[in-house]
C-alpha cells in the first residue's frame, strides 16, 4: 500500500482540491435550495398579493412598495417553520395577513391617502372616456369611503372582509386567521354589517358637511 495516501490529512486533501468537509457542501446547499424556494413562493404568490394591495389602498405604486415589503418580512422573519417549511396553503395564508394588515395601517394614514386621492380622480377621468365624468366620480368616492371606513373597523373585522373579498374562500381566511372554518360565516356577517353601520354614518357626516 501506498503509505503517502493513507498518511494524508483532511487539510491536506481540502489544499490539493481534491475534496471539501461535507458540512461546508451541506451549508452551500441549504443557501441554495433556500434560495430557490423564496423565489418559488415570490413567483406563486406576488401577483395575488399586489393585486389585494391595489384593491385596498388604491395607489399601484403604494401597493408595489407594500407587497415588496411583505414579501422583505417573509424573506427576512419568515414565519414558524421557515419558507420551505410553511410552503402549504399556511404561507398564502401568513403573506396575506401581513399585506392585509400593511395595506390597513397605510390607509389609516390620512395625508398620504389624502395626496392620494387628490392626484387619482384627475387620472381615473382621463383613463375612462367613454364613461359618463358623474359616474366614475361617484365610484372613485364610493372606493374612498370605503378604505374609510375600513380603516376606522378593529383589525380583525377589516381582515376578513379584505382576504374574503379578495376572492379568498372560508377555509383560507380561516387558516389565515388561525380560525375555525365554521366561524367565518358569522363572523363575516357581523363585519359586513358594521361596515354598512360606519358607511352609511360616514357617508352622512361628509354630506353634512
Amino acid at each position: 500500500m501506498d503509505e503517502s495516501i493513507t498518511k494524508e490529512s483532511p487539510s491536506h486533501l481540502m489544499k490539493a482540491g481534491r475534496k471539501k468537509p461535507p458540512a461546508v457542501e451541506a451549508q452551500k446547499s441549504e443557501a441554495a435550495d433556500s434560495s430557490r424556494t423564496f423565489e418559488a413562493v415570490f413567483l406563486e404568490h406576488w401577483t395575488h398579493i399586489y393585486r389585494l394591495l391595489v384593491g385596498l389602498v388604491g395607489d399601484p405604486a403604494e401597493a408595489e412598495d407594500l407587497a415588496v415589503e411583505t414579501f422583505m418580512r417573509l424573506y427576512q422573519q419568515p414565519p414558524a417553520g421557515g419558507v420551505r417549511g410553511a410552503a402549504g396553503p399556511n404561507l398564502g395564508g401568513w403573506l396575506h395577513r401581513v399585506a392585509t394588515n400593511l395595506g390597513l395601517h397605510s390607509i389609516r394614514s390620512f395625508k398620504r391617502r389624502e395626496r392620494y386621492e387628490l392626484s387619482a380622480g384627475k387620472d381615473a377621468l382621463d383613463a375612462a372616456a367613454d364613461v359618463h365624468p358623474a359616474e366614475r366620480l361617484l365610484e372613485a368616492e364610493e372606493r374612498r369611503l370605503a378604505r374609510t371606513v375600513l380603516g376606522q373597523m378593529n383589525e380583525r373585522q377589516a381582515q376578513l372582509l379584505v382576504m374574503r373579498y379578495s376572492g379568498m374562500a372560508y377555509k383560507e381566511v380561516a387558516a389565515a386567521l388561525g380560525l375555525a372554518p365554521t366561524s367565518i360565516g358569522p363572523l363575516l356577517v357581523r363585519a359586513e354589517r358594521e361596515f354598512e353601520r360606519r358607511y352609511r354614518g360616514t357617508a352622512t357626516a361628509e354630506e353634512e358637511k
